[in-house]
């Protein structure tokens, strides 16, 4: 693996994101479409397929080129194939566990899990909570009582004057400051993780938001 000072980086904060979901796409394009004085380019990337070991690939692939690689990770599925996996075989878990250490290696890139899903990470927007959702339509569930509306379509994501992070902007701070104590275990992963306060809590992007 190359040596950090050895990367050729594609151009001044460039922000690569590999995610396995349309919503965090569009999340991650309304953050940048709101806060116009965010001097970096955000670019989402979305496999064509959703295993583990293929988004580890890009993580690394798009680590030569960008000034930070940030993979945001649901664990939900993780969670669901580990408990479906045949004795004797290496779970989801075990391989995710492996790959993320591998990735911390490198300098330019933040691993984000979300416990299941980041509807966790807009519930904390309004719930100070620990409570673990065992599948993301439970987590979805619990947001509805907040925004009733929601719904996960680009339509409703990326509406003008009234898109996902405008919804959601003026509780961040608090979702901030819930997600912090929520962090990847690796021996202790059947719990609530939210981490996205990892991606709030980067320079250029602080202080933005502050």
């Amino acid at each position: 693996m190359r040596k950090r000072s050895k990367i050729k980086v594609k151009g001044a904060n460039t922000f690569a994101f590999v995610v396995d979901g349309d919503t965090e796409v569009w999340y991650l394009q309304m953050l940048k479409r709101n806060e116009r004085e965010l001097n970096i380019s955000i670019e989402p990337k979305l496999p064509s397929k959703k295993s583990i070991s293929e988004q580890f690939e890009m993580v690394i692939g798009l680590a030569q080129d960008y000034t930070k690689v940030l993979w945001i990770v649901d664990y939900d599925v993780i969670a669901k194939e580990t408990r479906e996996a045949r004795k004797g075989n290496e779970t989801s878990e075990q391989l995710f566990i492996k790959l993320k250490e591998k990735a911390k290696k490198l300098e330019n890139v933040i691993v984000i899990v979300n416990n299941p899903c980041i509807e966790f990470w807009f519930l904390l927007h309004f719930e100070k909570t620990t409570k673990l959702f065992t599948d993301c339509n439970s987590a979805e569930k619990q947001l509805k009582k907040h925004i009733t509306d929601y719904e996960k379509t680009r339509r409703y994501f990326t509406k003008q004057d009234n898109d996902i992070y405008l919804k959601l902007r003026s509780k961040l701070g608090d979702a901030i400051e819930n997600s912090k104590k929520l962090k990847f275990e690796k021996n202790n992963t059947s719990k609530a993780i939210c981490e996205m306060d990892l991606l709030f809590n980067i320079k250029e992007i602080k202080k933005v938001i502050e």
